[in-house]
């Protein structure tokens, strides 16, 4: 018996994929709340503005430089065993934040934070590739990507209320009993996948590891320090010399931790470029929409967390949609409607002006938005993982949050420089609206990007890879693992 289903997930089967969901959902969260509960966090731990950067920057330079060895590890030791690990370290992260006195604390909880989260979110989605197959498969990417898409706008709505009623610290305790009922149920539910006897790639892991980490911390940098800075420019180059040297030397290793064959389907190489712009652009939409709603409405954190509720409410009706349109529609179809609609949403609102209104001049266009990001979310993440055999769905896995985490970091430092306001401040509601329409626009540019890898490249390629015979790779991925606790 298979974890394939037809027809209705079993007990089993809807259990492990409440796992899932929920863990994915409690990382997400985690990664938006922190917009909302910025100035008081601020105010509470009295830190500079160079510090309270650095409470989001490192949990996302953790986060994004540890995914890759955190995603192979899983193929490796086992994805039960390392699922239920990083949930223990988020958990005891969050504990950790959520009581810290200083903010030399608060900064390095943060970055043990971004360890749980580097494990727990590549190893999620290797467990649906894991446990389902089939159209069980399609349906579980559609609710794993619901989740991607309202837990970052929902975040901005728990943030808020938490803050204003009782205080950011319960925005972040709140992990805790989720994390520790996570890792009791896992226990009963999920079953240790086989372990895979090979000697682990330390020259990789390490060149992966600091490679990326550079790079995002060149990135993280560039907003405060600019990108002529030598400090920005030196961590640029140590990184792209050592992504290359990790590429050279994963064509040689005979056990590398980032397969290379990953990457010979163009529709998975165009999946993750299209999602590192794409999650580029939504990073702005989040950050600089919470900024016009705050600092250029007037709302309150839990006004602003409660403006975000239209985008998050289409969002999660038209991913839970997005299983029966595929019946009818191919993912590719899919993938570029939902980029277009997130465009078409995004260069609406790059349009705000001081006298527009909330309901017609941000809510209509965050709908559009929600809609796009509801569409494309399922679609891009199934493109990321196309034609993955079952060994390599944590490295697949891991690229897939990899492009997402390098996209959110670079597409923030270029917006953010595209929007500086030299010498100027943003104390009045024009230069508010000046400020945050720039970095949209920038945002739409980065979509614009997106649409024309969909359409030229991840399009094309799936098209042909349904048409033509199935690839060595290919013919693993409609036989998850057979597990009797699992049973169809």
């Amino acid at each position: 018996m298979t974890t394939a289903v037809s027809g209705r997930a079993s007990a089993p089967q809807t259990a492990i994929l409440g796992i899932i969901l929920a863990s994915y959902f409690m990382v997400l969260l985690d990664n938006s709340v922190i917009f909302t509960g910025l100035p008081s966090i601020r105010s509470g731990l009295e830190l500079s503005p160079a510090a309270l950067s650095w409470v989001q920057d490192a949990y996302t330079l953790v986060f994004g430089g540890l995914l890759l060895l955190a995603a192979r590890a899983g193929d490796i030791v086992g994805r039960r065993r390392l699922f239920r690990i990083g949930l223990a370290i988020f958990g005891i992260a969050s504990l950790l934040v959520g009581v810290a006195p200083a903010g030399w604390w608060m900064i390095a909880s943060r970055a043990v934070q971004g360890i749980g989260a580097a494990i727990v979110a590549p190893t999620s989605l290797a467990l649906i590739t894991t446990y389902f197959g089939g159209e069980a498969r399609n349906r579980a990417i559609a609710w794993y990507a619901a989740t991607a898409g309202i837990g970052a706008s929902l975040g901005l709505l728990v943030g808020g209320a938490l803050t204003e009623w009782i205080s950011w610290r319960a925005a972040f305790l709140v992990n805790v009993p989720i994390a520790v009922a996570l890792i009791a149920w896992s226990g009963t539910v999920l079953v240790e996948t086989p372990r895979r006897t090979r000697q682990f790639d330390v020259i990789g892991a390490l060149a992966a590891t600091l490679g990326m980490g550079a790079v995002i911390f060149g990135i993280i940098e560039s907003a405060d320090a600019g990108w002529g800075s030598v400090r920005v420019q030196a961590a640029l180059v140590i990184g792209a010399v050592l992504l290359v040297a990790l590429v050279v030397h994963e064509g040689r290793v005979q056990q590398p931790i980032l397969p290379l064959r990953l990457f010979r389907s163009r529709e998975r190489s165009g999946a993750y470029t299209a999602r590192l712009l794409y999650l580029g652009a939504m990073v702005g939409f989040f950050y600089f929409t919470t900024q016009l709603l705050q600092d250029g409405f007037g709302f309150s954190p839990l006004q602003a967390g409660l403006a975000f509720l239209p985008m998050t409410l289409v969002n999660f009706a038209v991913a839970l949609a997005v299983p029966r349109l595929s019946a009818r529609l191919s993912n590719g179809t899919l993938l570029a409607t939902g980029t277009a609609l997130t465009l078409a949403g995004m260069a609406w609102l790059s349009r705000i002006g001081t006298l527009d209104a909330y309901l017609v001049d941000v809510a209509l266009p965050m709908i559009l938005v929600g809609a796009g990001q509801g569409l494309a979310f399922g679609p891009l993440t199934n493109a990321g993982v196309a034609g993955v055999d079952s060994a390599d769905a944590g490295a697949a896995s891991g690229l897939v949050n990899t492009a997402h985490q390098l996209g959110m970091a670079l597409g923030l430092g270029i917006l953010v420089a595209l929007s500086a306001n030299p010498g100027g401040t943003l104390d009045r509601p024009a230069a508010v609206t000046d400020h945050v329409g720039a970095a949209l626009t920038g945002s739409a540019i980065l979509l614009v990007l997106a649409l024309a890898v969909v359409l030229t490249v991840i399009v094309p390629a799936a098209r042909h890879r349904t048409a033509g015979p199935a690839t060595s790779s290919d013919k693993h991925t409609q036989h998850p693992m057979t597990d009797p606790k699992v049973e169809a």
